[in-house]
């Protein structure tokens, strides 16, 4: 083989070579070109996962803190139901003086419990009313949120422990400042809590008119002596020494039970009264 011949074949060889070492250098480009858009989508699922874990962690952590609220909740409603049931009115007035935003707490957990109620006896009250004389003077003991005086339009009285309202007397529910004599209608809506609750009825017929109307809404577990609760028929018995008759009493409802008593025009009151005992609607600790 003369040198040119050489020369050709290595010029040949040269550029078999060079061809050769293009294609691997395109496809590692390409590759190269790839693989950042490959790495940002990936990162951008890792950030969209991360994301949605933490959204799912930051919302069972915001549902366990309410169910630790609803709890500590719960538990001071069920703290101050007790103490409201096993204490006089007045200790439950002084209780509550001291520090007047644990009534709230109370009746936080009150609406709380009422709600799960299928009918609530003070709309049974309400609806009562609506159906009498607008000029029937009533008072209500044990107002709570003065849903009664909201509701009609008589004049109310509206009496509890603690007042939130300018429109409510704030009392010992057994020396309330109302004139003797004065009131057409007294009600007790679930009011009836403290270990002298007769006093209170005592207080309720002395601000009474003669022939005035006397309601009384109870829990029915109360008034169920099979299950350590109060005979109704002893309780309406005591009623009537203090001189009511006793109008009607529905036990219809299963959550409560409501008596119509009716002051009687020359009431006679027997002082030795015999009151039976109301069992304390004291709620279960979960």
């Amino acid at each position: 083989m003369d040198a040119s011949s050489k020369g050709k074949n290595r010029r040949r060889g040269k550029k078999r070579r060079k061809a050769s070492n293009n294609q691997p250098l395109e496809a590692s480009v390409d590759a190269s070109e790839q693989t950042p858009s490959s790495s940002v989508s990936v990162s951008k699922r890792r950030k969209l996962g991360g994301a949605t874990s933490t959204s799912s962690g930051g919302n069972k952590s915001t549902s366990f803190l309410d169910k630790m609220r609803a709890r500590l909740s719960g538990g001071h409603f069920r703290m101050l139901n007790e103490k409201l049931y096993t204490c006089s009115g007045k200790d439950a007035f002084d209780y509550f003086k001291e520090d007047p935003e644990l009534f709230s707490v109370y009746h936080t957990g009150y609406r709380e419990q009422m709600s799960h109620w299928p009918e609530q006896p003070v709309n049974i009250i309400i609806k009562w009313l609506k159906s009498r004389n607008t000029s029937l003077t009533v008072a209500d003991f044990g107002c709570g949120d003065a849903k009664l005086a909201k509701s009609v339009k008589n004049k109310v009285f509206s009496i509890d422990l603690v007042s939130k309202d300018p429109s409510v007397i704030a009392c010992d529910m057994s020396q309330t400042p109302l004139e003797s004599s004065s009131v057409d209608v007294a009600v007790f809506c679930l009011s009836l809590m403290g270990t002298n609750y007769p006093s209170y009825i005592t207080e309720a017929n002395r601000v009474l008119k003669p022939g005035g109307w006397l309601l009384i809404a109870e829990v029915k577990s109360r008034f169920d002596p099979n299950n350590g609760g109060a005979d109704p028929e002893k309780f309406s018995e005591a009623v009537k020494n203090l001189g009511f008759s006793l109008v009607s009493k529905d036990m219809n409802n299963k959550m409560f039970i409501l008596f119509y008593f009716r002051k009687k025009e020359r009431s006679v009151s027997d002082r030795n009264i015999s009151w039976p005992g109301l069992k304390p609607c004291i709620y279960k600790r979960r």
